[in-house]
């Protein structure tokens, strides 16, 4: 095997621990380990419903579960589950009778019951219940134009608040009960409850029930487990931090020299970069894009590679996680690419796209930097 090679292999491992250190189900596992009182029904939104959802029934044992979750992403789940699988990432129809089917749900349930709300990222788009005067063509309207804003997320979540009964709180207003437990896995940063989904697993001002809530899957958790698998592997860990957040353009001009000097080792990052599209933009997403862009860097390099993709196994409006670049990827084609917002179809004909399927967890995206 050449060393171009086992660098991709090692960088392609080295990410796939981080993503399985927060799996869904592993997180709502070791979290569970610590809970004794056994909940009426379970409530899950997000990408990563189903995971979360399946480790709480084990634990468990057979409850009344309602699951939201993306198109795809509801395998493995008792039938007697509630499963509605929804539209991610510009919400449809789909995403109204979803966010209804929450709310009655909790709403619904009785005096002295008991509550586990299992959230993940991506539950802005997959369930919504609109205010009065707003319909499904201004949820979508809203979400496109955010989407294309470059705004972070956090400013995102904001105005989709804005016209949202079950978001910032809205949905466990609702509830009538005795306690309400909130595991969430955070795709945001900050890892604050009040934006993970729009803060749909967000507690109300004055709740009238006993509450808690917890983060139990995080970017920094992805990122000390792909330490431990790059120190595994023999590599020296030349950076690890958040440092993916802002703007695509600025991060690739910023970290493709840093990379193209670094030294023998890793470097592992965290974050979700923002990305301005054109009117019609091509194939691709966020992650292809950077990885696209920093290939420009390393462009002849056969002792470099890196990997940049969503843990939750999408990018963008694509089923590929991101991409996988070596110092053969940049061509003189790559430029007109990025222009058109398209590096999803120049790394599928590069064979540089990441393809994972959904991972049943969602924290964020994440870059792992090898030089061998």
């Amino acid at each position: 095997m050449s060393a171009r090679q086992q660098t991709r292999e090692d960088a392609r491992a080295i990410w796939q621990a981080g993503v399985d250190a927060v799996g869904g189900c592993n997180a709502v596992t070791r979290a569970l380990k610590e809970q004794s009182a056994k909940p009426d029904q379970i409530v899950a939104v997000g990408k990563a419903a189903a995971a979360m959802t399946r480790a709480a029934l084990d634990h468990f044992g057979p409850l009344p579960a309602l699951v939201v979750t993306k198109d795809g992403h509801g395998t493995g789940l008792p039938t007697k589950v509630t499963l509605i699988e929804s539209a991610h990432p510009v919400p449809d129809e789909r995403s109204l009778k979803a966010g209804r089917a929450l709310r009655e749900c909790v709403a619904g349930m009785t005096a002295n019951s008991h509550l586990l709300l299992l959230v993940s990222g991506g539950a802005s788009s997959l369930a919504e219940d609109l205010t009065k005067g707003h319909d499904l063509t201004d949820l979508a309207a809203l979400n496109r134009s955010l989407l294309a804003s470059g705004k972070d997320i956090t400013e995102m979540n904001v105005e989709r608040r804005k016209i949202s009964r079950i978001k910032g709180g809205g949905l466990l207003s609702a509830f009538a009960g005795a306690t309400a437990q909130v595991l969430a896995i955070s795709d945001v940063p900050g890892d604050d409850i009040a934006v993970i989904g729009s803060g749909i697993g967000a507690l109300p001002p004055t709740p009238n029930f006993a509450a808690t809530t917890r983060i139990v899957a995080s970017n920094t958790h992805a990122r000390d487990a792909a330490l431990g698998e790059a120190e595994h592997r023999g590599y020296k860990i030349l950076k690890i931090g958040e440092e993916l957040h802002g703007d695509l353009d600025a991060l690739a001009s910023d970290w493709g020299p840093r990379l193209s000097h670094m030294e023998k080792g890793a470097i592992i990052l965290g974050g979700e970069p923002t990305v301005r599209l054109p009117d019609t933009p091509g194939r691709g997403g966020r992650n292809q894009a950077l990885a696209l862009a920093l290939s420009r860097h390393i462009k002849g390099r056969d002792d470099i590679a890196l990997i940049v993709g969503g843990t939750d196994g999408n990018d963008g409006p694509t089923d590929a996680a991101g991409g996988i670049v070596d110092g053969s990827t940049w061509t003189d084609s790559a430029q007109d690419a990025l222009n058109r917002a398209d590096s999803g179809t120049y790394l599928a004909d590069n064979k540089a796209l990441l393809t994972t399927g959904p991972t049943g967890t969602n924290v964020m995206d994440l870059l792992i930097a090898l030089r061998c």
